[in-house]
């Protein structure tokens, strides 16, 4: 009897993990700042993230995100209620410092969100006492509460239920329709909920499931994405894999320019296989060439800031920038889409967009050994002086390669930014406030962050593994556009586009009448004598 009830159980709790695996959404566990401090390899996350200028951009971000929910949920409040920040700004801090873990799920039609957070008695309190008070002042509904201080709130718009629970050490927030599930399961076997794990952070994202319940990321278009993070030797070391819905295209060999690409370099990236993705950005759709790129090579040297490359192999290169050419004419207003008027020309197998001040952007059509190529720059490519080094074949030569990236993040950084200011004045959007506190975090951590190398291949034709070893944890172009999603205006939303500036109104001048030529000059009085 005894070995029944254990096969059982163990069946049990077989069936749960599987079920939960259907139906998961989202998961993302977070070891805590605290936990990862203790951490003997916690040099890269201390440089990152404790210096004056971290706390000064974590402080900033916290407060704008205490302000978020008020505005997105105002128009569906009851008049006169507060706007929530005194109540959900302490909160902010413990999801940095406390170990927590967040699911979304959905088993009966409508997701369910689930918070457990590792909180003190003190700061369990404090999190009850906080949000049954937000909450009955946004909705005008009382709490019903239990002996052991758990309680829920019942309202009436979707999502309707909101409960809030303790277990031991652990707070448990779950919100959802109607019936809630999760919150039971997780204080029933915490332990199997949040397993004790050495990893600082790991995520398993579902991004199909999520850009369904929010559109926005409809745009995206990601696939599910399964990541581990961890410190050691100073560096940040990501491994997942991304779980595609379609299978890849056979990969097909490398195609790389090597007399455009040349040392020196701080960067270089490869990729192939991005055909069916780019196909699908409607960014993308109005531009592209038929047939459409597979593979794309990006690289910069650090001479000039400006000096950034892309090349993509093309069947004829004077056909496809014959086409580009006709595609960028037919969609794209030189006058009104860019801060100032820029115009194009197709010449010498060359075009060239000239009105940017500072650079001289081009695509030329090129002949190598490897096949016809389209060769972009912001900047002129200096000659060749050195060859490619065997260590970047070896590292293409790799089975089942389809993404390489390599750089020096803090020459990167010294580089990068001046060619995205100038982008974002040149496109009518805000760029990086030169004091802002995300711009001193930048200029703070900047210096200190040396090669990062990321690694994906596919395993499989529907999964791709990566991996990447980091000091800063990411690249240099990742780490400015956090710094500039950070300052958005209207974070956490992400639009830096600038208010369209008024048109000139054409007024007339004032006409001057002058009098006729035939008529006489005006008489000079003569004065009288006495």
């Amino acid at each position: 009897m005894k070995k029944l009830f254990l096969i059982c159980a163990a069946l049990a709790i077989v069936a749960i993990k599987a079920q939960a695996q259907t139906d998961l959404i989202a998961r993302i566990h977070f070891l805590g700042g605290d936990k990862i401090s203790a951490d003997t390899n916690s040099a890269a996350f201390a440089n990152e993230f404790t210096s004056p200028e971290a706390r000064a951009l974590e402080n900033q971000t916290f407060d704008k995100l205490s302000r978020t929910p008020f505005a997105w949920f105002k128009s569906k409040m009851p008049i006169g209620a507060n706007d929530g920040t005194a109540q959900l700004r302490p909160l902010l801090d413990d999801l940095l410092k406390s170990e927590w873990i967040f699911e979304i799920r959905d088993a009966n039609g409508s997701p369910e969100y689930t918070l457990a957070i590792h909180l003190s008695n003190e700061r369990a309190q404090i999190w009850s006492k906080n949000l049954s008070a937000l909450l009955q002042s946004w909705t005008g509904i009382g709490i019903a509460q239990d002996k052991a201080d758990n309680w829920e709130l019942k309202k009436h718009d979707a999502p309707n239920l909101f409960q809030f629970g303790h277990s031991g050490d652990w707070v448990v927030i779950d919100c959802g329709q109607d019936k809630l599930s999760l919150r039971k399961e997780i204080l029933s076997i915490p332990d199997k909920i949040v397993p004790p794990e050495t990893n600082w952070l790991s995520t398993d994202l579902n991004w199909p499931r999520l850009a369904q319940i929010f559109p926005a990321l409809r745009e995206f278009d990601f696939p599910k994405i399964q990541m581990q993070v961890v410190g050691r030797d100073a560096n940040f070391h990501f491994n997942g894999k991304l779980i595609l819905s379609q299978p890849l295209p056979p990969l097909e060999k490398w195609r790389m320019p090597t007399n455009a690409i040349h040392q020196p370099f701080i960067s270089y990236t490869a990729v192939r296989g991005v055909a069916p993705w780019l196909e699908k950005q409607k960014w993308f759709q109005p531009f592209e060439p038929q047939p459409q790129p597979n593979q794309i090579f990006v690289w910069a040297l650090p001479q000039i800031p400006f000096q950034t490359f892309a090349a993509e192999p093309v069947p004829n290169a004077g056909a496809a920038l014959a086409q580009l050419d006709s595609n960028l004419s037919a969609n794209t207003n030189w006058q009104s889409h860019f801060m100032m008027p820029m115009k194009s020309s197709l010449t010498n197998n060359q075009l060239s967009f000239t009105g940017v001040p500072f650079i001289a952007p081009n695509i030329r059509a090129m002949h190598e050994a490897d096949g016809d190529f389209l060769v972009g720059g912001f900047f002129p490519n200096t000659p060749r002086s050195k060859p490619l080094p065997p260590e970047l074949f070896e590292q293409l030569n790799q089975p089942n390669l389809v993404y390489y990236h390599w750089e020096i993040t803090a020459e990167r950084l010294k580089a990068l930014p001046e060619l995205s200011q100038l982008v974002l004045m040149v496109t009518s959007h805000q760029q990086l406030n030169g004091q802002s506190v995300a711009h001193q975090w930048l200029a703070k951590i900047g210096p200190t962050l040396g090669n990062c190398v990321t690694h994906a291949t596919e395993t499989s034709p529907t999964e791709i593994s990566f991996t990447r070893k980091a000091p800063g944890g990411l690249t240099a172009i990742e780490l400015l556009a956090l710094a500039n999603w950070f300052e958005s205006p209207n974070f956490p939303a992400f639009d830096l586009r600038l208010p369209e500036r008024p048109k000139l109104k054409m007024r007339p001048h004032p006409k001057i009448l002058s009098a006729p030529m035939s008529s006489p000059a005006p008489a000079i009085p003569v004065p009288v004598q006495k």
